[in-house]
């Protein structure tokens, strides 16, 4: 089971332009998709700040976007809850750069779920499996001979 950070989820909102390798995530994960809450606090602060600098139609599109996704996600998303905290608090200790992230980690690594991002260096050394969906940042292959 795979828990989606912001970056990825965010890349849907491209449409036909969206990473490949993220469209075939979504498609072959289904209900296997998670995203925690840490992310809906990243979404709303997006349509936020597009209010607070007065892009009221871009934030208009990108709060009916993230309606989309509460709605579709509304028994998938996972809380950070007291066992997370506890973990978070122990992932902080050796390195406290990158605080959200660690939260998502923690919750990954107490429901045993996969981190799915495009910032993988955020999450290093934390334990938790990761995946990098996008295939714009994949080695270019070799030709064959």
């Amino acid at each position: 089971m795979l828990l989606v950070d912001t970056n990825v989820i965010s890349e849907l909102r491209r449409g036909r332009q969206a990473d490949q390798g993220v469209v075939q995530l979504f498609g072959a994960a289904g209900r296997e998709v998670f995203i925690p809450v840490q992310t809906i606090g990243e979404l709303r602060q997006g349509v936020e700040k597009l209010k607070y600098r007065g892009d009221f139609p871009q934030a208009l599109r990108l709060e009916a976007w993230f309606d989309s996704i509460l709605k579709t996600f509304a028994r998938r998303i996972l809380e950070f809850d007291t066992e997370c905290a506890q973990k978070w608090g122990v992932l902080m200790a050796p390195n406290n750069q990158n605080p959200v992230d660690k939260q998502i980690a923690a919750i990954a690594l107490v429901y045993d779920l996969t981190v799915v991002t495009r910032n993988t260096d955020h999450f290093a050394d934390t334990g938790v499996r990761l995946l990098n969906p996008f295939l714009a940042d994949a080695p270019p292959s070799l030709p064959t001979i």
